[in-house]
């Protein structure tokens, strides 16, 4: 099982967002039915060399937020039109 390590995102919006990006990270959300959505901060570097696997889009993920482990499935992912970089993924929990 892959393992991701997450931030709790306090901020919202758009400048708050390249900020992240700014610094090699990207903003994420876990949600799911009748579940509280969780904003979440990724590390940019270790997100991307993970979603290389396939494994990454088929299996169940381990997500860590706060010493807390969530199993979770990626929905769907934003890349930038023409850079090797990820914008956001959506995740839902399991």
């Amino acid at each position: 099982m892959l393992i991701i390590n997450a931030k709790v995102r306090e901020k919202k919006g758009k400048s708050f967002s390249r900020k992240l990006r700014m610094q090699n990270k990207f903003p994420a959300i876990l949600y799911g039915l009748n579940k509280i959505p969780i904003p979440l901060i990724l590390d940019h570097n270790s997100v991307f060399n993970l979603q290389k696997k396939i494994d990454f889009y088929q299996k169940t993920l381990s997500l860590l937020i706060a010493g807390k482990e969530y199993a979770v499935k990626v929905k769907s992912i934003q890349r930038h039109p023409f850079k090797l970089k990820l914008l956001h993924i959506d995740f839902l929990y399991i």
